[in-house]
C-alpha cells in the first residue's frame, strides 16, 4: 500500500512540477512574449492537469477522469500543432508518435489506483489513511 502511494506521489509530483514550471515560464518567465491563442489553450489544459493531479495525490479516485481528459486534450493539441503546421518550436524534428509518451505517467498512476480498495471515494484503503 505504501509503495502504491509513493508511486502516485512521485509521478504526480513530477507532472505537477513540470506543468507548473511550464506555465510559469510561459506567462511570468523573463523574456516571455505575449502568449498566442495556442499557448493559452494549452495553458488551460495544463492548469486542469495540475489541479486534477493534486486531487489524485489526495486520494480522489474520480480525479483520474479529469487527469485523463486534460492530458488527452493536451496531447491532441500537440498533434494539432504537428499536423497543422502551426509555428511552434516543439514540433521540429519530432516523430508524430513521440507525443504518446505523455500517457506513460498517467497510465502508471491509474494502475497504482487499480488494486482493490474498500468502496470509498478515496484511492487509498483505510490502512493507508491511518498510517
Amino acid at each position: 500500500m505504501l509503495l502504491r502511494r509513493v508511486v502516485i506521489w512521485v509521478l504526480a509530483g513530477l507532472l505537477i512540477f513540470y506543468h507548473s514550471v511550464t506555465l510559469y515560464d510561459l506567462h511570468l518567465g523573463t523574456g516571455a512574449g505575449a502568449p498566442t491563442t495556442f499557448d493559452n489553450i494549452q495553458s488551460v489544459f495544463r492548469v486542469v492537469i495540475t489541479l486534477s493531479l493534486l486531487l489524485v495525490v489526495f486520494g480522489k479516485r474520480w480525479a483520474l477522469w479529469g487527469m485523463w481528459a486534460s492530458i488527452t486534450a493536451l496531447v491532441a493539441t500537440h498533434y494539432w500543432a504537428h499536423l497543422g503546421n502551426l509555428p511552434v518550436d516543439f514540433t521540429e524534428g519530432r516523430h508524430p508518435l513521440s507525443y504518446l509518451k505523455g500517457f506513460i505517467f498517467p497510465t502508471i498512476i491509474t494502475l497504482a489506483f487499480a488494486a482493490p480498495t474498500p468502496a470509498s471515494d478515496s484511492g487509498y484503503s483505510k490502512e493507508d489513511i491511518s498510517a
